[in-house]
């Protein structure tokens, strides 16, 4: 279907099935999207319209348990507007295989979404999303990404690839985080009490005052990384690099440190004085 610069804005489009439909430019701000299938569909076409409505606004929108398999909502060139999915409502879509760069899902709600088959969130705008409640996120493609606020507890995340990502005071309770690749990300104030974070790469991450009590992260290498006044009490750090590590101020009561290497960490209790 070729809907390009159609105005559908608050329309019901339940249940509709729109397989490789045509949106560049689209209105469907407080559409009705619940149930629909948008398998393959182009919601950004930069050679096709002029600015400034080049890329489908999606803001308000109900998409919960939509099909956005293989859908193309890319942003191809500064130009070009990225696809609005602002306060979207996204619980339980499937985005396998998505094309999400740059995309603006500022508050969106996308509990329990399935974003597998590497989906492309590339630097985009998830702060404050809500991807708590089972969202599942195996490979997903996350750098750069801003995730400052978002709430992430009980997520799954295996693999995803979240170099340089921002996540600063992210809610991140109980999410499971396996072989995550966060290498220069920021997690400042990130709480993360009791999150698996199996041999997650963490090298030169920013986790000033992170939460980390009774956390799992059990072969993960934090080389380089800042730990200053973060709560590691309770924390698994068996077999942990710290190589060079801040954990200046940081608790570490209870924490097990079998096998941890410490070479060159800054281990500068409260209170204490570097003489």
């Amino acid at each position: 279907a070729d809907l390009r610069g159609e105005q559908l804005k608050g329309r019901d489009l339940q249940r509709a099935k729109l397989p490789a439909a045509r949106l560049a430019g689209a209105n469907l701000k407080g559409s009705d999207l619940r149930g629909a299938v948008l398998v393959k569909a182009v919601l950004q076409e930069g050679h096709v319209l002029d600015p400034p409505d080049r890329a489908a606004n999606l803001s308000d929108a109900k998409l919960a348990g939509t099909s956005l398999k293989a859908a193309d909502l890319r942003m191809p060139g500064e130009s070009v507007r990225v696809v609005v999915l602002i306060f979207a409502n996204l619980a339980g879509a499937s985005m396998e295989g998505a094309q999400l760069r740059g995309a603006k899902l500022k508050r969106a709600q996308l509990q329990g979404a399935t974003l597998l088959g590497r989906a492309q969130l590339q630097g985009a705008d998830l702060r404050k999303a809500k991807l708590h409640q089972g969202a599942f996120l195996q490979g997903a493609q996350l750098q750069g990404a801003l995730l400052a606020y978002a709430e992430l507890q009980g997520a799954l995340l295996f693999s995803p690839q979240l170099q340089g990502a921002d996540l600063g005071w992210a809610k991140l309770q109980g999410a499971w985080r396996l072989e995550a690749q966060l290498q220069g990300a920021k997690l400042q104030g990130a709480q993360l009490q009791g999150t698996v974070l199996f041999e997650a790469q963490l090298q030169g991450a920013n986790l000033d005052g992170a939460v980390l009590s009774k956390a799992d992260l059990t072969g993960a290498n934090l080389a380089g990384a800042n730990l200053k006044n973060a709560d590691l009490r309770g924390a698994v750090l068996t077999g942990v690099i710290l190589t060079s590590a801040n954990l200046e101020g940081a608790d570490l009561r209870g924490a097990d440190l079998t096998g941890a290497i410490l070479e060159t960490a800054n281990l500068i209790g409260p209170g204490d004085s570097p003489g």
